[in-house]
C-alpha cells in the first residue's frame, strides 16, 4: 500500500511558557516491507530541530522553543510504501541484544492473574509461534477496546483486571505475558490504516513484537487480534509506551496545558482523488 499520514499535535497553555523542549519519535524508518517516500516535521513557530537516534535505534527529533509562547502546533507526516510481511520485521536497525527485551518495566509487570493466563495459553500451544499467536487472539477476546479509557501511566495488571483499555494497554498486557513465558517482547508505536473508512483518528496506534527463534521479530496486535499487515506503519520501539511515545518533553512556566491530537491515515491515491474533486 501507499499510505499518506498526517499527525497533528496542538498545545495550548493557560499562561505563556518561557521554554519548551520536546522529544519527537514521529519519523518512521525504512526496512524490508516499509519504505519512507517522503517525511516532514513542521512547527508553527520559531523552533530549533535536532535529529538523531536513541538507544533503541529510533529516529528522534529534539525540538527547542524559546518563549514567551502560549500555543504551539506540530504537523508531521508524509508517504510510506508498505508490503504485507505477515508481521515479520527484517532489515530494521537492531542496536540492542534480543535479551534486553525480556526486562520488565513498571507498566509491564506480570501479576499472578496475567502469569496464570499466559501459562494456560502456553499449555495448549505446540510451538513458540503458535503460543504467541494464541496469546494475541486470547487477549483480543479477553480485553475490550475502550477509546475513552486512555491513561499513559496505566499498568498491565490494572488493564487485565479491568478487562478493557486502549491499544497501548493491550500491548502492555501482551508484553507482560510474553516475557513471563520467556519470550523477548517490545512495544511498538505507529499508525494503522483502517479499512472501515475511519481515516481520522484521535491518536497513533500501538502493538507489540516478540522474538521467535528461527523467524526473528514478529508483530502482534492484540487490540485487533492479528499480526501487522501492509495497513500498518511502524515508527518506534521500546520496552513500553514511555520508550516509544510519539511526543514527550518538558516546559518552563506555570499554568496548565491542553493537548489536542489528530491523526489522518489514508491511501495516498484516494487522498489525491478527493483533493482533485
Amino acid at each position: 500500500m501507499r499510505l499518506r499520514i498526517e499527525h497533528r499535535t496542538h498545545y495550548e497553555f493557560s499562561q505563556p511558557q518561557r521554554r519548551l523542549v520536546q522529544l519527537l519519535r514521529v519519523t518512521p524508518p525504512s526496512f524490508d516491507g516499509q519504505a519512507v517516500v517522503d517525511w516532514h516535521v513542521e512547527v508553527d513557530c520559531d523552533a530549533r530541530l535536532k535529529r538523531s537516534r536513541d538507544g533503541y535505534g529510533n529516529e528522534v527529533t529534539m525540538l527547542y522553543v524559546d518563549g514567551p509562547i502560549d500555543r504551539i502546533a506540530l504537523t508531521v507526516g508524509g508517504e510510506v510504501l508498505t508490503e504485507n510481511k505477515a508481521g515479520m520485521v527484517q532489515g530494521a536497525m537492531e542496536p540492542l541484544p534480543v535479551e534486553m527485551f525480556l526486562r520488565p518495566t513498571p507498566q509491564t509487570i506480570a501479576d499472578a492473574a496475567i502469569t496464570s493466563f499466559a501459562h494456560d495459553i502456553a499449555e495448549s500451544a505446540a510451538d513458540p509461534l503458535s503460543r504467541l499467536h494464541g496469546l494475541c487472539g486470547a487477549l483480543y477476546h479477553r480485553l475490550r477496546f475502550d477509546a475513552a479509557d486512555g491513561n499513559p501511566h496505566r499498568d498491565a495488571a490494572s488493564t487485565f483486571s479491568d478487562g478493557h483499555g486502549v491499544c497501548q494497554d493491550h500491548a502492555h498486557v501482551f508484553l507482560a505475558a510474553a516475557r513471563v513465558l520467556g519470550h523477548p517482547a517490545r512495544y511498538v508505536s505507529g499508525h494503522l490504516w483502517r479499512s472501515d473508512g475511519q481515516h481520522i483518528q484521535p491518536a497513533a496506534h500501538a502493538w507489540a513484537e516478540a522474538w521467535v527463534e528461527g523467524y526473528g521479530w514478529i508483530g502482534f496486535d492484540p487490540a485487533n487480534g492479528v499480526s501487522p499487515t501492509d495497513a500498518y506503519v511502524r515508527v518506534a520501539i521500546g520496552l513500553d509506551y514511555r520508550d516509544a511515545a510519539p511526543v514527550a518533553g518538558a516546559r518552563v512556566g506555570g499554568g496548565t496545558e491542553e493537548l489536542h491530537v489528530e491523526v489522518a491515515v489514508a491511501e495516498a491515491s484516494q487522498q489525491r482523488q478527493s483533493q482533485s474533486q
